[in-house]
């Protein structure tokens, strides 16, 4: 029985990972759909979030079966309802990242963001890559140091949010309401996709440590 839930475990973790992958690319390519106004990869990104949808259930199928054969107790309970709500932030990301493309394709052929603004959508989509790449190395080899820095990445995501409005809410903004309120869900999307992966990451620590992190 040990054997067998090593096993389903490693499967799980294995999903996870996947999920994390997808998550990071699928926001890397709905920005660069965001900033080139590519129809293509736009669609792409809207396709693929059914794919990660799919894996979501997978998790949840596994992790469902796992505890209906197998009864875990401790730290092996606590690892299976790590990976569920794992896979929820996974999930929420990559919706997140379905929901930038979408706005891309809207707004098509016309990029959706002008030029003032593509700079800061540059750098939050870079941090965003970053904290998706983090949350996938603590899945595939579990570090509670890496995931504790996820806090840190979250507050220069919250610092680009905060310099986002700063521009939005000038007199002389020059692009019109229509403009500015996609600017402004748009950042809401990255800065969410942040919290999402900060909650993982506190998901990782709890499964390693045992203990809650500080809210």
């Amino acid at each position: 029985m040990r054997e067998e839930f090593r096993a389903d475990l490693h499967i799980v973790a294995q999903l996870l990972v996947d999920m994390a992958e997808s998550v990071r690319a699928a926001m890397g390519q709905a920005t660069r759909a965001l900033l080139t106004a590519d129809r293509t990869a736009a669609e792409e990104v809207i396709s693929a979030d059914a794919e990660i949808d799919a894996t979501y259930r997978q998790v949840e199928e596994r992790v469902c079966d796992v505890l209906a054969r197998q009864a875990p107790v401790a730290s092996d309970l606590r690892a299976m309802i790590t990976a569920l709500h794992v896979a929820a932030d996974l999930e929420r990301m990559g919706d997140l990242a379905d929901h930038v493309a979408k706005t891309a394709l809207r707004r098509h052929p016309s990029p959706a963001v002008p030029a003032e603004l593509r700079a800061v959508f540059t750098d939050m989509s870079g941090v965003a890559d970053r904290m998706a790449g983090k949350i996938g190395s603590v899945l595939a080899k579990p570090d509670a140091e890496v995931a504790a820095e996820l806090d840190r990445d979250d507050d220069a995501m919250d610092d680009l949010h905060r310099s986002l409005f700063a521009v939005l809410l000038r007199d002389d903004w020059p692009y019109g309401v229509e403009t500015a309120i996609d600017a402004t869900l748009l950042g809401r999307f990255y800065e969410r996709f942040a919290d999402h992966a900060v909650n993982a990451g506190e998901h990782v620590i709890y499964l390693i440590t045992g203990q809650p992190t500080d809210q």
